[in-house]
C-alpha cells in the first residue's frame, strides 16, 4: 500500500500538478497583459501585448515524447524536463488600428480577460481536485 501511495504522490507532484502550475503561471501573465492593454487603451503609440505559451508547450511535449521513443525511455522524465524548461512569452503586436498608433480594442481585450478568468477558475478547480485525491490517498 505504501508503494502505491508513494507512486501516486510522485506522479501527482511530478507532472500533472507541475503542468497545472505552469498553466496558472501562464494564465496569470496572460490576464496581466489583457488588463495592461485595457489600462493603456488611450496611450498613443501603445502596442498590444499578447502572451503565448500553449502552442509552444504542446510542440515541446510532442518533441519530448518523440525523444523518449527514440531513446526507448519512459516519457515521464522527458515530460518533466519539458514542463520545467518551457515558459510563456510576451509579444507586442504591431497591428495599428487608430491614428494615434494605439492597437487596443477594449472590447476584445475585456472579453479575453473574462475568458482567461474562466480558464484560471477551471485550472484552480483541477488543482484542488488533484490535491483532494492525494489527500484522500494519504488519509485513507
Amino acid at each position: 500500500m505504501s508503494s502505491i501511495l508513494a507512486s501516486t504522490a510522485t506522479n501527482m507532484t511530478s507532472n500533472s500538478l507541475r503542468m497545472m502550475e505552469r498553466s496558472m503561471d501562464f494564465l496569470w501573465a496572460k490576464q496581466a497583459a489583457h488588463l495592461d492593454n485595457v489600462a493603456n487603451a488611450e496611450t498613443p503609440g501603445y502596442k498590444v501585448k499578447t502572451v503565448t505559451f500553449e502552442e509552444r508547450f504542446r510542440a515541446k511535449l510532442r518533441q519530448a515524447r518523440a525523444e523518449a521513443v527514440r531513446l526507448r525511455t519512459n516519457p515521464r522524465a522527458e515530460y518533466r524536463k519539458t514542463i520545467e524548461k518551457t515558459g510563456w512569452t510576451v509579444i507586442e503586436d504591431d497591428e495599428i488600428t487608430r491614428m494615434d498608433e494605439n492597437g487596443v480594442n477594449v472590447t476584445e481585450q475585456s472579453l479575453e480577460a473574462i475568458r482567461t478568468a474562466y480558464q484560471m477558475q477551471y485550472t484552480l478547480q483541477a488543482i484542488s481536485s488533484d490535491l483532494s485525491t492525494l489527500r484522500a490517498a494519504i488519509t485513507g
